[in-house]
């Protein structure tokens, strides 16, 4: 359950993680790349929308710009939307309107930061902010479910990362 800061807030999500590349390579992979390692079998929106069988997520597609969008293809042909780059400011950091559901509900938002640090890594610091935006119904729903899956995304966008050379 989300926990408030304040009256009216939800404290956002943070998790960080350390890759060993540069900042450039490693904002690339968590954007154009984003494809390559989203588990799509456990976190898309054919999981999560409809009966076990019926469809399933093809691919994942991020358009690396400012206005961009990341969208799901889906085995029936449909194309659904996840996000929209709201901030591009490469290689340091995106921000997006998040919002990879058909909920009546706004967006959150995810920020993805990319710092270099002295040993040659990456520290990536991810925040997913705006909870209080949505229905207590949304946070109750949501909320632990991105608090575990974001530990496992950046997991996996980090294998990805450390996998490759600059």
């Amino acid at each position: 359950m989300p926990r408030s800061m304040n009256p009216g807030t939800v404290e956002p999500i943070r998790q960080t993680v350390t890759v060993r590349c540069s900042p450039e390579r490693a904002f690339t992979v968590f954007t154009e790349g984003m494809g390559t390692w989203w588990p799509l079998e456990g976190y898309s929106r054919a999981v999560n929308e409809f009966e076990p069988g019926t469809v399933s997520a093809e691919k994942l597609r991020f358009e690396p710009r400012l206005g961009g969008s990341i969208v799901e293809y889906l085995s029936d042909g449909q194309v659904l939307p996840w996000a929209e780059v709201t901030a591009w400011r490469a290689p340091k950091e995106v921000v997006m309107a998040w919002r990879p559901h058909s909920l009546p509900e706004p967006p959150t938002e995810l920020a993805v930061t990319f710092a270099a640090r002295e040993d040659s890594t990456t520290l990536v610091e991810l925040e997913h902010r705006g909870w209080e935006r949505g229905s207590q119904r949304f946070r109750d729903e949501l909320y632990d479910i991105y608090v575990r899956g974001w530990v496992t995304t950046l997991g996996l966008f980090a294998a990805a990362a450390d996998g490759g050379t600059d």
